[in-house]
């Protein structure tokens, strides 16, 4: 096809055609370089019984590959500037629908009920790395039935969501991502892969989602709750970070009674703990509850 994009040269094109500006409020940087493209539509495994929901589609660079590897495409963007541009560049795609919005005010259950009759879908996107969480923990959070998310995020967060214990790179990002889905860093990207270029490296992430959580928890919200607890003050001691949490309303009595029951030190610090002792130790102060 012709017009594909992916070449630097076709977008510098359109970007001139348009008369574009790059909208620093967005974290606007294009994808130019077609053999991450590629490896990004591998890594989510799309077939043709697909459905895709696309965050920020920009030109419609990946959305090309995307529609040509699924079935059909969902392209939110929230800049009104690329709707036009959009609609030339995907005029030959039917089976991309592209809606102009806030990603983060969209009902996507409400998306995956109306275009895959409520089926799993997957997400893919080249992320603004300015609201990478909020978008990620949001599509987690909104019960929508996911399949997995392949997304290009800054590098350091990417190392984050993949984390383990007592790293430096471990922290509450590490351990929401972990409950939710299993983290793969699929391939590093450097600078030069986009227009304008970013000044941080970036990485693609495939977060595959459990059908089941790997840790039992009765609360997650208070899981949560004690997660940002003991990384809200990193160097503190876990039973320091606990009782200075405003989220928390139990005794430093409780919290010490709690720690014991766990069967680890009273100094230690909340970043040696693993996904299932946090799990272990909401269900142990759930019950004080009780």
């Amino acid at each position: 096809m012709d017009n594909k994009l992916g070449n630097p040269q076709k977008t510098i094109e359109i970007i001139q055609k348009y008369e574009f500006a790059f909208q620093k409020k967005f974290g606007q940087n294009f994808l130019i370089d077609p053999h991450v493209l590629e490896k990004i539509i591998r890594a989510a495994g799309l077939t043709k019984e697909d459905m895709v929901l696309e965050i920020g589609p920009g030109i419609g660079t990946m959305t090309q590959y995307l529609a040509e590897a699924a079935g059909k495409v969902i392209a939110v963007e929230i800049d009104t500037n690329l709707i036009p541009i959009l609609g030339e560049t995907l005029k030959d795609y039917s089976n991309v629908t592209v809606i102009n919005e806030d990603i983060l005010k969209v009902d996507i259950k409400k998306l995956a009920e109306e275009y895959n009759g409520g089926r799993p879908i997957k997400v893919v996107a080249n992320l603004p790395y300015y609201i990478t969480t909020p978008i990620i923990m949001g599509l987690f959070e909104s019960q929508v039935p996911i399949d997995n998310i392949t997304v290009m995020v800054q590098k350091e967060v990417a190392e984050r969501m993949q984390a383990g214990p007592g790293t430096k790179d471990y922290g509450a990002l590490s351990l929401a991502v972990q409950y939710y889905a299993e983290p793969y860093i699929v391939a590093n990207v450097p600078p030069n892969c986009f227009i304008p270029r970013p000044n941080v490296g970036s990485a693609v992430i495939r977060l595959t989602r459990y059908e089941e959580s790997p840790v039992q928890v009765v609360s997650p919200k208070l899981m949560f709750q004690l997660i940002r607890a003991s990384f809200n003050q990193r160097r503190k001691t876990l039973q320091n970070g606990l009782n200075n949490s405003p989220e928390l309303s139990f005794s430093k009595e409780e919290i010490a009674r709690a720690i014991e029951q766990l069967g680890v030190s009273p100094t230690v610090r909340g970043e040696a703990l693993t996904l299932k002792q946090f799990a272990d130790l909401a269900n142990i102060m759930d019950n004080m509850q009780k």
